[in-house]
């Protein structure tokens, strides 16, 4: 499957990622875009959160609720954007003009792609060896690490966010980190013209 723009990871950072994307589907320069994103959830660091202090998100809320319901958000609002479960990403590789994305399950090829995991080790995607690093937001006791990038772009077409790009491991941050780098892409899209996405009350 050919993709324009393939996230990889399902927590706050993806799923924000791939809502902002989808949001600018009546947009001309994004009606014709390919996203996917792999939502591989089982090792995100919301399974065991509990948040009080994230504003418009009642207090007590569980972060298990919000991965199921993130993923039915982006399938309601957002349909055209393909969510591909219950696969790990293996490796990562320059192709053509785009990259090439391994899981233990099947191929994908995409133009861009952006790396949306949590900062625990193992890290195990070959390809992005190179760009590990120790984590500079966090207690070094914990040994987390993040990917080499510069405002979350690594090189090229490829991006990351949350806090495997450097950000500290906090809701609001981690969803800041993904809409920021959705509207980058956006803004490729749109021959480099500044954008952003917002709902109105007509």
């Amino acid at each position: 499957m050919n993709f324009d723009s393939l996230i990889i990871g399902g927590g706050v950072s993806g799923m924000q990622c791939a809502l902002v994307l989808g949001s600018a589907k009546n947009k001309a320069f994004a009606t014709d875009k390919n996203i996917g994103i792999i939502i591989h959830q089982k090792a995100s660091h919301l399974q065991n959160a509990l948040f009080n202090n994230v504003i418009g998100i009642l207090p007590n809320k569980l972060g298990s609720d919000i991965l199921i319901e993130g993923k039915a958000q982006i399938s309601s609002l957002y349909p055209h954007i393909a969510q591909i479960e219950n696969e790990k990403v293996i490796s990562i590789k320059e192709f053509n003009d785009g990259f090439k994305i391994t899981t233990n399950k099947d191929n994908y090829f995409s133009k861009i792609v952006v790396v949306a995991l949590n900062y625990s080790k193992p890290f195990t995607i070959e390809g992005l060896d190179s760009f590990v690093m120790p984590h500079q937001k966090s207690n070094p006791e914990k040994d987390r690490i993040q990917l080499r990038n510069n405002n979350h772009l690594i090189k090229e077409g490829l991006y990351c966010c949350g806090t495997i790009a450097g950000w500290r491991s906090q809701f609001a941050i981690a969803a800041g980190s993904g809409a920021s780098v959705a509207t980058d892409i956006l803004t490729l899209w749109n021959n480099g013209n500044h954008t952003k996405v917002h709902d109105k009350i007509s």
